[in-house]
């Protein structure tokens, strides 16, 4: 069994990102294998597969972000002992593998753990955050107040927090996810009722529910983040549908569990800077 394996979803990316986020994962001393799950409308990002450990799957369809990541946690035979979901933006130097696979280890009751993320500029990306209410997720996409959208998204995005400690996270982004296999075995893949945005959210909430997901600012790694949903009308709709699909599924006015995990988290991770 592998150290570490990781899955790239593709949809005509930069060869350029790309080539970074796969460098930055082959760059360790660990055991590990590379899946690029191609959604692409042609091959042409299969020459990318520049090494022994990278193995490359043309899908001729786009059936969604968590689909093409579950085509490999749907088969646990070709995942490690330790399974990244990994954007094809993100990069990271030598090292960082190797820190989470010991904190991982010494840390037996956390399913899932995301380090300390950036812009390239060096900026803090705010990833750490509550479970939605329906104010997060759709009423801040229609409201035209920026003081009323920064209110919603300060609280949202946990920066009452302190993004130099450790916290254990109730919703971490998808951009990077370093998962445990066995708990992904017990919990179960993505819901593929999402075709791209909150699958991320539905998943953590599943494994936070049996273990901790822990926030780990001793380890940064770097996002080329773009947000497509507030640029394109077409993402910006999918994200409102995988919105409405989340809160159908967990809740939208009615969710106490969702009460009870935000009202903890906040009373735990509120500075007192």
């Amino acid at each position: 069994m592998y150290d570490i394996t990781a899955t790239i979803v593709l949809y005509c990316n930069s060869k350029v990102l790309l080539s970074k986020a796969i460098n930055s994962f082959l760059n360790t001393h660990l055991s590990v294998n590379l899946y690029l799950v191609d959604n692409s409308p042609s091959d042409e990002l299969k020459c990318m597969c520049t090494s022994e450990n990278i193995e490359y799957f043309f899908m001729n369809s786009n059936n969604g972000f968590g689909a093409g990541h579950n085509f490999i946690m749907r088969q646990p035979e070709k995942m490690g002992k330790y399974h990244l979901v990994l954007n094809p933006d993100v990069s990271f130097a030598p090292g960082t593998l190797e820190k989470l696979y010991d904190y991982m280890e010494n840390n037996p009751d956390v399913g899932n753990v995301m380090p300390k993320i950036i812009y390239p500029n060096g900026d803090l990306q705010y990833l750490c955050k509550l479970l939605p209410t329906p104010m997060d997720w759709i009423g801040r996409m229609f409201i035209p107040f920026k003081s009323i959208k920064k209110r919603i998204n300060d609280k949202f995005e946990m920066r009452f927090a302190d993004y130099e400690s450790e916290m254990n996270v109730p919703y971490l982004s998808g951009c990077f996810m370093f998962l445990r296999k066995s708990v992904i075995e017990e919990v179960g893949v993505f819901d593929e009722g999402i075709f791209m945005y909150g699958e991320d959210t539905d998943l953590n909430r599943r494994i936070y529910q049996k273990y901790r997901t822990m926030y780990y600012p001793k380890v940064t790694i770097t996002h080329a983040f773009e947000k497509g949903s507030h640029k394109s009308l077409r993402l910006f709709w999918i994200h409102v549908k995988a919105a409405i699909y989340y809160l159908n599924k967990w809740g939208w006015f009615f969710d106490k569990e969702r009460r009870g995990i935000n009202k903890k988290t906040k009373l735990a991770y509120t500075s007192l800077k």
